[in-house]
């Protein structure tokens, strides 16, 4: 081996959740003949649980990127050369489409029966499939011999007339840089408006389709988009559809839901419950010194109902083992809570739920949907859980028939609390009122079981002083 050849370092696709087998990478931030030093984030992939930049873990010249933004890559692949000696020189540029290995190595690279983990769902039952392979009439990517001319770096992009270097590019979080690419605004050219001069989603949208201000009644009333909708794209003038590509967390979410709807029978049953004395309960909390920075809501009411429900019902806490015919039974209880993000709704998961107090469950409620919206859920807090709760209330709805996470045997959905007349103490009066829905794998949880676990969560949340006696 040459001492040129031996100077060229290779940097491959990793693994950047626990069994994932391919991401797609969004974002170059460098280019053939920039300098990068261990540890610089040198692009920005997306997989089916997160959008995470990537470091590159050598100092040296970049000589080549294999593959061009948008492009899948299995884990494993070979996506960036590094010249660490100063020997090399650069390749041309991103290459037009993926470098293949032969379909031989490919086969031979990957694990037999390995099967790809889905957003937050364990690990799917359905056989590994892998991507399409490259037409005939894609171009592959092209090496520049050692000996040849190096070819200049890029010129650097323009904003407003000023050069951006690499080091000087655009401060956003990865969902925000993901929204920008969709929207096609290059963010070199997005006036910043948040803290420190990060680019804010607010300020994309802007760039992107500059709107006139809503009236204010309008404007606080307009509710956030539904969960796991795609961003908005403005068709052309005489378009008469669009087509997004399913990719992602969607892609993810689409595999896991239709596998769930086929293998597990589901059944779903309602409850319409006075949860007034829990909306009482709720702002004297909020009003106590006590548990000042403690956020209080009616979601968390609802999580510690159907805690306190598991605990009297364990039975209904647990997984269907298909391989071994077993029921597993689960002595812990990982909440998982639907969330919806700037890249789709995903299921993070509070671990050990039920040995946390109030206030803990709180804090950690808290904690995961903040982080699940800022886009930084780790691929760890979406595995493992046992059962889920989806607030489907909070955009209004009354309620709905929720399809079970893959591995688990229950979903509560918590409907919109609403004011309506009701029969309370041999009278008609305005009361709040909510309805609730559990579907349940019917192969472990019977009807007579998921009705107590349901009519449990209902008692509770009508009568909140049952925390006492029942905990």
């Amino acid at each position: 081996m040459t001492e040129s050849a031996q100077a060229v370092r290779e940097f491959k696709m990793p693994d950047v959740g626990e069994g994932l087998t391919e991401a797609e990478i969004l974002k170059w931030y460098v280019q053939p003949g920039d300098t990068v030093t261990d540890g610089q984030v040198v692009c920005e992939v997306e997989t089916a649980k997160a959008a995470v930049e990537l470091p590159i873990p050598f100092d040296g010249t970049v000589r080549e990127l294999r593959f061009a933004e948008g492009t899948t890559v299995d884990v494993g692949q070979v996506i960036i050369t590094v010249d660490t000696g100063g020997g090399g020189a650069p390749a041309a540029g991103p290459a037009a489409a993926p470098a293949e290995a032969p379909d031989a190595e490919a086969e031979s690279a990957e694990p037999q029966g390995r099967q790809p983990v889905l957003v937050g769902y364990g690990v799917s039952e359905s056989s590994t499939k892998r991507r399409a392979r490259r037409s005939a009439n894609e171009a592959p990517a092209v090496r520049a011999p050692a000996a040849e001319t190096p070819t200049p770096a890029p010129a650097a992009p323009v904003a407003n007339g000023v050069p951006v270097s690499g080091a000087d590019r655009p401060l956003a979080k990865p969902p925000v840089r993901k929204l920008a690419k969709d929207l096609g605004v290059d963010l070199a050219t997005v006036v910043p408006t948040g803290e420190g001069g990060v680019v804010t989603r607010e300020d994309v949208h802007a760039a992107a389709v500059p709107q006139a201000p809503a009236e204010p009644a309008q404007a606080a009333a307009r509710p956030q988009a539904a969960p796991g909708a795609q961003p908005a794209v403005a068709p052309a003038p005489d378009a008469r559809e669009t087509r997004i590509p399913v990719k992602g967390v969607r892609k993810a979410t689409a595999q896991a839901m239709v596998g769930s709807a086929f293998t597990a029978p589901h059944v779903t049953e309602f409850v319409t419950v006075d949860v007034t004395r829990t909306m009482k309960l709720v702002e004297k909390m909020k009003a106590d010194k006590d548990l000042a920075g403690v956020r209080i809501n009616p979601l968390l009411m609802v999580a510690r109902a159907l805690l306190v429900a598991i605990r009297r019902n364990p039975d209904v806490n647990a997984a269907w083992d298909e391989a071994n015919q077993e029921i597993v039974r689960k002595h812990y209880v990982n909440l998982g809570i639907a969330a919806a993000t700037p890249r789709g709704l995903i299921v993070p998961n509070i671990k050990d739920a039920q040995a946390k107090t109030l206030p803990e469950l709180a804090a950690a409620l808290g904690e995961l949907v903040g982080t699940a919206r800022e886009g930084r859920t780790s691929p760890a807090d979406m595995q493992g859980g046992t059962v889920t709760i989806t607030n489907v209330g909070v955009f209004g709805v009354d309620t709905g028939t929720p399809i079970l996470n893959p591995g688990e045997s229950a979903i509560l959905a918590f409907g919109a609390v609403k004011w309506q007349p009701w029969v309370h103490k041999g009278k008609v009066k305005p009361r709040q009122v909510t309805t609730l829905a559990l579907s349940f794998d019917h192969r472990l949880v019977d009807g007579e079981l998921g009705s107590r676990v349901l009519a449990d969560v209902a008692a509770f949340l009508e009568h909140p002083k049952r925390l006492l006696t029942w905990t």
